[in-house]
């Protein structure tokens, strides 16, 4: 075994004899957007429409009617406790909400099991990469931790126009990278080797992003 492996190392030694130190990569990424803001919202919406989630445009006085309309009459919701009530539509005995604290160590933060017996969550985000179709949760108040937005089938994200940018050096700049950052490009999906696409495997089978005017 120790031969073996004298030898390996004796090759890759000779293959790197007179090579000299390895090139500084270049990083002259684009950093501003040369885009306006529709244009930009275009391409979002494009990319977004392309990964099969469902696009929606809302004003802030009816954001609550639309996700009233998405979440159906009947309906079990998870929402973040940051989440702007506002939002919510009127609770009825079909349909109600449920507000999660955000942490194991607060009541009220639900379990796993009581995650899968919803039927959605409701969120807001913090970012959103019009080139890749990204959106960008950085568990801030209204988008609550990672399991939220990961166990429930149906996921809601709200989000506003001026927090849409082009190019992804832009999005970085707005994350906090000491808090868990959870990316997402449509509605959960994954192909096997047949190139068989199945939904629903590593989060949320429907994807809803309502976009709204943000005053």
């Amino acid at each position: 075994m120790s031969s073996a492996k004298e030898d390996i190392l004796a090759r890759i030694r000779s293959s790197l004899e007179g090579v000299g130190p390895a090139p500084e990569p270049v990083r002259n990424y684009r950093r501003v957007s040369e885009l306006n803001e529709e244009q930009t919202i275009d391409m979002l919406v494009g990319r977004l429409i392309d990964y099969k989630a469902n696009v929606f445009f809302a004003a802030p006085e009816n954001i609550s009617e639309v996700i009233a309309e998405r979440l159906g009459e009947k309906s079990t919701y998870v929402v973040p406790e940051g989440l702007d009530k506002k939002w919510l539509p009127a609770d009825t005995a079909e349909r109600k909400h449920v507000t999660d604290s955000g942490s194991t160590l607060k009541p009220g933060c639900l379990s796993l099991k009581e995650l899968d017996a919803v039927d959605a969550v409701v969120t807001g985000s913090t970012v959103s990469c019009a080139e890749t179709g990204t959106i960008f949760l950085n568990t801030n108040p209204d988008e609550g931790r990672r399991a939220i937005t990961l166990v429930p089938d149906h996921h809601i994200c709200v989000v506003p126009r001026p927090t849409v940018v082009e190019l992804v050096p832009e999005a970085i700049e707005r994350i906090t990278y000491t808090r868990p950052v959870t990316m997402i490009s449509g509605p959960s999906a994954t192909s096997d080797i047949e190139l068989i696409r199945v939904e629903g495997v590593h989060g949320p089978r429907t994807l809803d992003v309502i976009i709204y005017d943000a005053k």
